[in-house]
């Protein structure tokens, strides 16, 4: 992936403060224009440097009433649980800024994951402006695992990189865990996609990706690409440690 841009920090904090201070500027710019900021989080605890930030030095500063949250993915849990995306972003993030309850947008974890995707496609639908014939957020927010995996689409489901659909109802296969993701079309869709790249353990397959590889075509993370976007890799430093 030679045309991604991507940005080398100190530490996960650094890219945190930085990221939240990106979503500041776009959130502030959408509302100068009159328009809705459409993110779609990631799930997993990498973003939560980004939340605790985003919580306590832009509660205030962010037109949250502009702001619509939506998730690229969610465990088939109980939003209680302690593996709910939602119920952890709501634990270091939602509860603590000003946002109308009306523009949260969260995948019901604990329904039925198949008619669950079917619901929350809907949903974003209706609610997310269309391109291309496609939902087009603003920003979609990436994590990705040491298998290369990002959302919840692993690499025995590559087929969901051109799926047609919104998003789908998949399985975690080494845990067998059900999981609701977005497909690829939709998130490579984004206007802008930031993938936050942190700790040792995901250096390898980093570098595979963002230095094209061969065996880069085993990790689902390497068929994000915006064509008409742009995409963001934010490394920390041992991240990026096997860069080449």
């Amino acid at each position: 992936m030679p045309d991604s841009e991507i940005k080398i920090y100190p530490t996960a904090q650094h890219i945190a403060e930085v990221l939240a201070s990106e979503i500041a500027s776009l959130a502030i710019g959408a509302k100068e224009q009159g328009k809705i900021f459409n993110i779609a989080l990631s799930g997993g605890t990498t973003p939560k440097r980004l939340y605790n930030v985003l919580a306590e030095i832009y509660a205030e500063d962010i037109p949250w009433e502009f702001v619509h949250i939506y998730w690229s993915d969610e465990r088939c849990v109980a939003p209680d649980h302690p593996d709910s995306n939602y119920g952890f972003t709501k634990e270091h993030l939602l509860r603590y800024v000003p946002i109308p309850q009306k523009n949260i947008h969260p995948i019901n974890g604990g329904e039925d994951s198949k008619s669950e995707s079917v619901r929350y496609s809907e949903e974003i639908i209706e609610t997310v402006p269309i391109a291309d014939k496609l939902p087009r957020f603003d920003l979609v927010i990436l994590g990705m695992g040491s298998d290369g995996h990002t959302a919840s689409i692993f690499d025995d489901r590559l087929d969901l990189i051109e799926s047609d659909r919104i998003c789908v109802s998949t399985i975690h296969p080494a845990t067998g865990q059900k999981r609701i993701t977005l497909t690829g079309r939709v998130i490579n869709n984004a206007a802008f996609i930031a993938f936050m790249i942190t700790g040792m353990e995901k250096a390898a397959v980093a570098a595979a990706i963002l230095d094209d590889n061969e065996d880069a075509d085993d990790y689902p993370a390497a068929y994000i690409y915006p064509e008409n976007g742009k995409i963001i890799w934010y490394l920390d430093e041992v991240a990026a440690s096997d860069l080449q």
